[in-house]
């Protein structure tokens, strides 16, 4: 079996060290502040993991050892520095975003090319994702801005900020009036059209049945509440969806409001510290949101 890795921080203490000619010096000239039995302690560390001294104190001479090791660390920790500028400088001019469809179709354009306009050199990613998979680029660092539907409290280390509370609502065919008995004489007589049940809507919908005492599963799973919407448009049955942003419903539809359901909550999302470009988006996308907010604005981090 392979021996485990020695500590990378030890590896850069050591390097510091040897560059100065001494653990004294080494404490007076590092970028940052540590105290000299702190830094002591941990090279007695690396050395016990590698069962060799590095160095002998007093006075200050690397060993063959220690020689060996520092000149294969010594081009890594000298090239670092320009290496994460560089790396950095290709962040900054690359925009990996992440939305559902809808939004990329109808809202991401303009976007984008405020975006694009601002930053003329910019790489701009775009990835149509459901719900689980935009959380996974996030947390994995693949994308550095989506657009999600909110359920609860965002995971811990995201930043989230409402764009859009939408209320749930259901598209009733043409010709068909809401019935006086509401959504109870529609579960019992009509087939339900709605999202996957493993959709942030499906789920709210699912949720404010069963505080009602009401089973309704669906007929139809479509990948979208726009498909839902179209396939209630042809008479299939009650697609369930949200008041269109900005807007009514479309012609020839009735949307059917569901009071007392939770709405759908549309949030930009992201971890860490946003790049420029994203910074530039969600600034677009905030500017969007104000056109066809149902509630105010806000923010909310987990801590």
């Amino acid at each position: 079996m392979a021996n485990p890795l020695p500590n990378l921080h030890h590896l850069e203490l050591f390097h510091h060290v040897a560059t100065a000619g001494g653990i004294s010096a080494a404490v007076r000239s590092m970028p940052y502040g540590i105290q000299q039995p702190a830094v002591s302690s941990q090279i007695a560390k690396l050395e016990s993991e590698l069962g060799v001294g590095l160095f002998q104190r007093r006075p200050f001479r690397l060993t063959a050892a220690g020689a060996e090791l520092h000149a294969f660390l010594d081009p890594f920790f000298r090239d670092l520095p320009e290496v994460m500028a560089r790396v950095a400088g290709k962040a900054r001019k690359h925009l990996r975003i992440g939305a559902p469809a809808v939004v990329i179709r109808d809202y991401l354009p303009d976007v984008l090319s405020d975006v694009r306009a601002a930053f003329p050199d910019v790489e701009i990613s775009i990835r149509d994702a459901r719900h689980g998979e935009m959380l996974a680029g996030l947390e994995s660092g693949e994308l550095d801005l989506a657009v999600i539907e909110r359920e609860g409290r965002p995971p811990r280390g995201m930043k989230c900020e409402t764009l859009a509370e939408l209320p749930l609502v259901l598209w009733l065919p043409p010709g068909m009036k809401a019935p006086r008995g509401g959504i109870k004489a529609l579960a019992a007589t009509e087939p339900l059209l709605r999202p996957p049940a493993d959709t942030v809507m499906a789920r709210l919908f699912e949720r404010g049945l069963q505080r009602r005492g009401i089973h309704w599963p669906a007929r139809m799973e479509l990948r979208t509440a726009e498909l839902a919407l179209a396939y209630a448009m042809r008479g299939f049955g009650i697609g369930l969806g949200h008041q269109p942003a900005g807007g009514g419903p479309p012609p020839g539809v009735t949307a059917m409001p569901l009071p007392g359901f939770s709405p759908l909550v549309i949030c930009a999302m992201w971890s860490g510290r946003l790049t420029p470009p994203a910074e530039h988006a969600l600034h677009g996308l905030r500017e969007i949101a104000g056109c066809w907010l149902a509630t105010p604005r806000e923010s909310a981090s987990s801590r």
